[in-house]
This record gives structure tokens, sequence and C-alpha cells, in this order.
């Protein structure tokens, strides 16, 4: 199967490559910030924002698209513009947060979007995953591809480049410190990178998935207590590093400047329904405790040699 790869370099795509390399013919188009070269993949250098540099897409032959990097409406309609004709699916990833907020039901798949612009860098984005879902379901019915739409939750796992978990474990290794927040109630849901790499496989040329949405969230509802909990289990596991834990209000930690990057209030949780998931890709989620401690080990190694 010959696949088109939006993105691809940078941490959810970059492990759904590292997957799917051998398994599959990739072309990877991405702006070429991380190198892919280690892997048998064909890469293209380019912006998806410059059509120029999308007019590399054009005569070339591919079964799927896999878009990681699409964030409005207006990256959608650039690419189909030159998109070849022999494209049959196109698999955008989105994410959970476009539901509506504040029910405090559970999303499922069929949940109406969230409506209001929401304040700040959040808003944005969130506004901006709407449109890109819309223009894909729009832009598809037109060239007869069939879409499908994957809504992961909070990504974790080796590679993630964005301070999560990544500003905890990095405490522990280079200051010794583990932070417990003490007065968080926000709930949320995770999702070890490799199941949402995995997800993709089994959406390619999967009838039943076609035209639909797809959410993708592991079974444990966490609080930061669940996160630090496991997350201790991990150092233990691995051992050789000697910590003390640091018990912090949220406001203590935002006076002292730290990241909560979680929900930390009740009134933040947004929690989403993973049935289709399960029952019809019979995906079975990474237990929290196995993809900590695989998190944990490999960013031991990246804080240790910094």
């Amino acid at each position: 199967m010959k696949i088109l790869v939006l993105g691809g370099s940078y941490f959810f795509g970059r492990v759904f490559t590292m997957l799917t390399a051998d398994k599959m013919e990739l072309t990877l188009f991405n702006r070429g910030s991380y190198s892919m070269s280690d892997f048998p993949v064909r890469e293209l250098r380019g912006d998806r924002n410059d059509l120029g540099t999308l007019r590399q897409l054009q005569n070339q032959e591919f079964d799927a698209v896999v878009d990681f990097c699409a964030y409005s409406g207006g990256h959608i309609r650039t690419l189909f513009s030159v998109l070849p004709d022999s494209v049959k699916q196109y698999i955008l990833i989105s994410t959970v947060d476009v539901y509506e907020r504040g029910t405090g039901r559970f999303h499922t798949e069929d949940f109406p979007y969230e409506l209001r612009h929401l304040q700040g860098d959040a808003g944005v984005y969130i506004q901006g995953k709407i449109e890109a879902e819309q223009e894909c379901i729009r832009q598809c019915k037109k060239r007869n591809i069939m879409d499908t739409i994957l809504r992961p939750a909070i990504l974790y796992g080796p590679y993630n480049y964005a301070p999560r978990e990544s500003v905890f474990i990095r405490l522990a290794v280079q200051n010794h410190l583990l932070p417990e927040i003490s007065d968080a109630d926000g709930r949320f849901q995770f999702l070890y990178v490799k199941d949402a790499a995995l997800a993709i496989e089994k959406c390619l040329q999967n009838p039943r998935v076609y035209h639909r949405a797809v959410n993708l969230a592991g079974d444990k509802i966490l609080t930061y207590q669940v996160f630090t909990d496991a997350l201790e289990r991990a150092i233990k596991e691995e051992g050789g590093l000697q910590y003390r834990k640091m018990p912090l209000t949220v406001r203590e930690a935002v006076e002292n400047g730290m990241v909560l990057p979680f929900p930390v209030g009740e009134n933040e949780t947004e929690l989403c329904d993973t049935a289709f998931s399960k029952d019809v890709l019979q995906i079975q989620y990474t237990p929290l405790a196995e993809g900590m401690k695989k998190t944990y080990a490999a960013f031991k190694n990246v804080y240790s040699d910094g």
C-alpha cells in the first residue's frame, strides 16, 4: 500500500512511521525538521502552506493519506488542490477537544462540536481542528474519497516533545523531585502513542471506519494523583534514582512557574467514550503502568545525558 504521510517525523507521526515503514510504502511530506533517513521511507521537503512545494505531490500515486498536521480548513483545501486521483482514503488526525464542553457527559463520536469560540491558544487550536474536520469531510465527498477522522486523547510516550509527562520526569531525573499536586481534582484520559499508531493501521482500507470519526483513549481515567502514582511506580521499577516527593497546591505550582499540562479542576474535565474503537477495531489499550514504565525509561536516558 502506498501511503502519503503529512508530517510523519514528530512524535505521533514519527512512531507511526517507525512501526509501518517496513510494511507499507511511505512517502513523508514535511519541513524536514526531524530526519527519518534511518527508515525505508521517501521524504519530500516542503510546507503545506506553500502551494509551490505541494506540487511535488502531483502526478504521484498514493492509495491513502494520513494527515498528522492539519490545523485549519485551509490546510485541507490547499492539499486537495494537488491531491492525486489515486487516493481512496484520507485519515485525518484530530483531537477529542473538538467536542462541546461543559456537558458533564462522556463524548461519543456523534457528540456535537464546541461551537463557542474559546479564548487563548487552546480556543484557536480547537476551532482550527473543527474546521479541518469539516473541510476534510466536504473535500472527500466531492472527490469520492473515504474519510476517517481519528480523535486521540492526551498522547504520551517516547518521542513526546510537548511539555507534558516529560515535565515531571525531568524534575525527577535532574532535580530529584517528584511533584505531587495535592488539590487538583480534574480528570483526564491518556493515550499511549504506540496504541494511536496501531489504530491508524487498523483503519487503513477498513470499510467500518469509512465516513466516520473514532475516539482513541486508554481505559483508565486519570487525575494528577493517579498520574504521579504511575510515574513513581515506573521510577521504582526502573531503579537507580534517588528522589523525594514535593507536595504542592495548584497555586504553589503556578507561583513557582511549574507547567501543569493536564486539566486541574473538575470544571475542566472532558471525557470521551471509546467503545467503538475497542468493539469494532479491537484495540487493546496499553495499561497505564506499562506505558508509563516505557515512557520513563526513554526520557530518563534523555535527561540523564542532558
